[in-house]
């Protein structure tokens, strides 16, 4: 087909050159990409991507959600939504990486997050090793981010509740530093449930950022090329 060059006068969208001018109309434009969205052939699944959070507006933007934003950039940069509700969680079938991939947001609280993993991977027959988890982690100074190939939660009741249900602490992590409170005394639930100061949030979103790029580097060269890359 012909590059569109713009819209016309009368609101269709002008494509070709010269005699080769054709107006489609921009209701027409749209038909054809939902229809290609809904029908084109999906790749089938191979990767399981989760952000992790808690779930409503209340905890929306803070620090323990930094997983829930890393998902929407990915979807924001892959132009898909992740809203369809299956396994417990907000997920998106997509293709990451060149790779075919669940991505979820798990709808339980953070400490349940591990029922949405776990069901997901055993349904589409996953290794660990090919769930790649995006969290906060307060260890880290604001901004920073860890790539592993596994290990303990360190602390983290997400992470926890997913070795739990996967059975195995192997599995690939990106953890987003959100920082610590700098008074001892300082309740941590209170600080990770805790939003952002504007200037924490400008470079937190430029690390959201980054740890996109550090899970389409898993996906496509491996977790070892991400960590000497992003760590």
């Amino acid at each position: 087909s012909l590059p569109p060059h713009g819209v016309g006068r009368h609101g269709e969208a002008v494509t070709g050159e010269g005699a080769d001018v054709r107006r489609i109309p921009l209701w027409g434009t749209a038909f054809c990409e939902v229809f290609f969205m809904l029908f084109s052939k999906k790749l089938p699944v191979s990767w399981l991507i989760v952000g992790l959070g808690n779930p409503g507006d209340k905890y929306d933007g803070t620090r323990h959600n930094a997983g829930f934003w890393a998902v929407d950039a990915l979807a924001d940069q892959g132009r898909f939504q992740v809203t369809r509700v299956k396994f417990k969680a907000l997920t998106a079938q997509a293709e990451v990486g060149g790779q075919g991939a669940l991505v979820m947001k798990p709808a339980t609280y953070m400490n349940l997050s591990g029922e949405a993993v776990g069901e997901a991977a055993r349904f589409y027959k996953l290794p660990p090793d090919h769930v790649l988890v995006f969290s906060d982690d307060v260890d880290l100074p604001l901004g920073r981010l860890r790539i592993r190939t596994g290990g303990s939660a360190g602390g983290h009741n997400g992470l926890k509740s997913i070795i739990q249900h996967l059975g195995t602490d192997q599995f690939p992590r990106i953890r987003v530093g959100v920082g610590a409170p700098a008074h001892p005394e300082h309740e941590m639930i209170d600080w990770v449930i805790g939003h952002f100061t504007s200037k924490e949030k400008k470079t937190v979103d430029e690390a959201v950022g980054r740890a996109v790029d550090a899970a389409l580097c898993v996906i496509e060269k491996g977790v070892q090329e991400a960590q000497n890359r992003f760590n």
